[in-house]
């Protein structure tokens, strides 16, 4: 069998978890299979080292004997892409060393399952995922969220950068606002232009965001008030305007972390007013005042402080956020009970 290449439109749409479901879903089946993430981006550093967990947990749900740099040859860093504009990187060279660690992880496996790294990521050497589904001769899952209709435009973008190496399009995490619309409407026109839609996966919260505790655990904060900290959040908003402003601003919001200056007590007042705000993180390492943390109290939000200043808050928050706690055994299983109940299996694996 040709190899699948799953890759995505956006960020966080769940492109590692549906790879390795898939890839379940063929083993059980009776497929040997195999993964390879032929290009990192998930940096430490500009000079390349790599927090690419996706092939660590690969290697560990799927049984894989091989090493980090055979399951991720390429790690896609701003020191690498340096290089390739210096040509100390060419794309002949590296597209042969991409292949050499497909065919030698291939040889062991019926089918290799590729997570893609990118649609645009690579184009510098001809590596983004279209150039590696070419040149590694495999049909590709295209995995796109959907949260209106102007998101069909960039599905049909997606879909020309694939070329015709497209297998289909998978739509996850849609909502159930969205649901109806997506079914009616945008699926039976994708499918008119020669585009076919596996499936529709509906939105979980605890495959969306990260709980408000968890979040705390990861950016080092320290939270100062007793309330339940498993509320999710997906989304952050930065208060630094007036109150009423803010207010104006953050009733809009949904399942969101207020971060703002700690020492700005109007708009820690403000926030405690949204229905939508699920935590305030509060930066510089100031606490708020009593009153402020007996209202977060009796609201039940939790407030929490961290040292850094708000530009840093920001960058830890968002990445926690985008990545989330999601890369693990549970949710690669409940993607795979969504893949059976929402999704055309046997058309994205080609039984």
């Amino acid at each position: 069998m040709n190899p699948l290449l799953v890759t995505a439109n956006a960020e966080s749409t769940g492109k590692t978890a549906v790879t390795l479901a898939l890839a379940q879903a063929a083993r059980e089946r009776g497929t040997d299979v195999g993964y390879m993430k032929p290009k990192g981006t998930r940096l430490q550093s500009n000079v390349g080292k790599t927090l690419d967990e996706d092939p660590m947990l690969a290697r560990e749900l799927l049984g894989l004997d091989a090493e980090m740099h055979e399951l991720e040859p390429v790690v896609y860093s701003p020191t690498f892409v340096q290089e390739a504009i210096r040509g100390r990187e060419t794309a002949d060279e590296v597209r042969a060393r991409i292949r050499e660690a497909y065919d030698a992880l291939a040889a062991d496996h019926d089918r290799m399952f590729v997570e893609g790294g990118g649609l645009t990521a690579g184009r510098i050497l001809d590596i983004a995922d279209g150039d590696v589904a070419e040149l590694l001769d495999a049909t590709v899952l295209l995995v796109c969220p959907y949260d209106a209709v102007t998101d069909v435009d960039d599905v049909l973008a997606a879909a020309e950068d694939v070329g015709d190496s497209l297998s289909g399009v998978l739509f996850n995490r849609v909502s159930e606002s969205a649901y109806d619309q997506l079914q009616d409407d945008v699926v039976p026109f994708l499918e008119g232009r020669g585009i076919t839609v596996h499936g529709v996966l509906p939105r979980e919260q605890d495959l969306a965001g990260v709980t408000v505790g968890e979040l705390a655990d990861d950016i080092g904060a320290n939270v100062l008030t007793d309330v339940p900290t498993d509320a999710f959040v997906e989304r952050f908003s930065v208060a630094a305007m007036g109150p009423d402003a803010a207010l104006r601003g953050l009733r809009r919001t949904k399942d969101t972390a207020v971060i703002t200056g700690g020492d700005r007590s109007e708009i820690h007042t403000a926030a405690l007013e949204a229905p939508g705000v699920k935590c305030l993180i509060l930066t510089g390492g100031h606490r708020p005042s009593g009153a402020v943390l007996g209202k977060a109290a009796e609201k039940g939000v939790p407030v929490m402080v961290v040292n850094s200043n708000t530009l840093t808050t920001i960058e830890r928050a968002e990445d926690v956020v985008r990545v989330g706690r999601t890369r693990d055994e549970e949710t690669v299983n409940r993607m795979g009970e969504l893949l059976a109940g929402h999704a055309d299996l046997d058309g994205i694996l080609g039984d």
